[in-house]
């Protein structure tokens, strides 16, 4: 190893320090291995001595994070027949609120509509989103997936916050790099 691959070592890990990164995950995402990120996440917010009610809320947006993941990687598998994609998930602390992100590869047929939807939802209110959740459920467009959108509404209910969305538009003309950031605060509301 050269002394720039050691150095890029310490360059990651100091860019992680400086922006507060507690844990970050990249590669291929399958049930055991979110389990395993889940837990190591749940393990970090006991060690920092987080309040039940901010642990709860950290975690329901983790596991709708972790479930979106999958749901598209299995999405883009289906699609060209290929391995797993990699995606990337992270919790960061910053501002006194945690930030739950995640990247992965989306097939551009679906960004559109999944753009909308996230613009519908961020527009909405605590009502607004509300009664939107409670549509979907009673409007049965769920599919075996989840689908509709549900995730993404309940984890702007749970965090309280707009979702942070950008699509990266991949070499390829099928694919984009789907970035998605919520923001939980420490406060209590």
């Amino acid at each position: 190893m050269g002394n720039d691959e050691i150095k890029f070592v310490f360059d990651v890990h100091k860019m992680m320090m400086e922006r507060r990164v507690l844990l970050v995950y990249e590669g291929e995402f399958t049930q055991e291995i979110t389990k395993s990120v889940l837990a190591m996440a749940e393990r970090n917010l006991e060690f920092m001595g987080e309040e039940e009610n901010v642990k709860r809320k950290v975690f329901n947006v983790m596991v709708e994070c972790l479930q979106n993941i999958c749901k598209h990687t299995t999405d883009v598998e289906i699609k060209t027949n290929t391995e797993n994609e990699s995606a990337i998930f992270m919790i960061g602390l910053e501002n006194n609120e945690y930030m739950v992100m995640s990247g992965n590869v989306i097939a551009n047929d679906v960004v559109p509509g999944l753009r909308d939807r996230l613009i519908q939802i961020n527009s909405l209110d605590k009502d607004g989103l509300k009664a939107l959740y409670k549509e979907i459920i009673k409007g049965g467009s769920l599919s075996d997936k989840g689908g509709a959108g549900l995730g993404f509404v309940d984890m702007a209910r749970k965090s309280g916050n707009k979702l942070d969305f950008h699509f990266e538009q991949l070499d390829s003309s099928l694919y984009s790099f789907f970035c998605l950031k919520t923001k939980i605060s420490r406060e209590r509301a």
